[in-house]
């Protein structure tokens, strides 16, 4: 496909989450992708961005979610790779890259990730110039253990004035 038919068509950033020591997806990794696969059934022709480098375990967790993603029929042309994000923050600014070299930002682009985490990620990607919508998350029943629920809702209000100063910074000096 040339980039004249990416133009305008619905893109889905899948934000990156823990890969397992065999290789495996995580709860939430695999949350995430089963989100982004049913929102991006009702559109048109979705692409489809997994984001997230090697973490603790290999392989990529971008390479996973692509993974997942075709073994649900998602065509591998409608998938398009980032594997440098080590963050929301850096795999926000890979995902501008990629799509400006592609020349796909200019249809809508869509966050597929956990519920707590679904704000901090639309709005660094409305600072970094994309359109930044949310794809609904995947039902997920309320977590058993309360410390580790309230401890990433905690994480990202800690994170979330980080990294608007931060990308903030990087848009005053022209790095966005």
């Amino acid at each position: 496909m040339n980039d004249a038919t990416h133009r305008g068509r619905t893109v889905i950033v899948i934000f990156g989450a823990a890969v397992r020591p065999d290789g495996s997806p995580s709860t939430a990794l695999w949350r995430r992708v089963q989100a982004a696969y049913a929102f991006g059934r009702l559109q048109d022709n979705a692409i489809y961005v997994p984001t997230g480098a090697v973490g603790r375990h290999g392989p990529s967790e971008a390479s996973v979610m692509a993974r997942l993603l075709r073994e649900q029929g998602v065509p591998g042309q409608n998938i398009l790779l980032e594997e440098t994000g080590t963050s929301t923050l850096t795999s926000t600014r890979a995902v501008l890259r990629l799509l400006r070299a592609q020349d796909r930002h200019l249809g809508p682009v869509y966050a597929a990730t956990s519920a707590y985490h679904l704000v901090r990620c639309i709005v660094l990607m409305r600072l970094a110039g994309l359109s930044g919508r949310a794809c609904p998350p995947c039902p997920r029943p309320a977590a058993r253990n309360f410390r580790k629920r309230w401890y990433w809702r905690l994480r990202e209000v800690v994170a979330l004035p980080v990294d608007i100063a931060v990308m903030g910074a990087l848009r005053l000096f022209g790095r966005v």
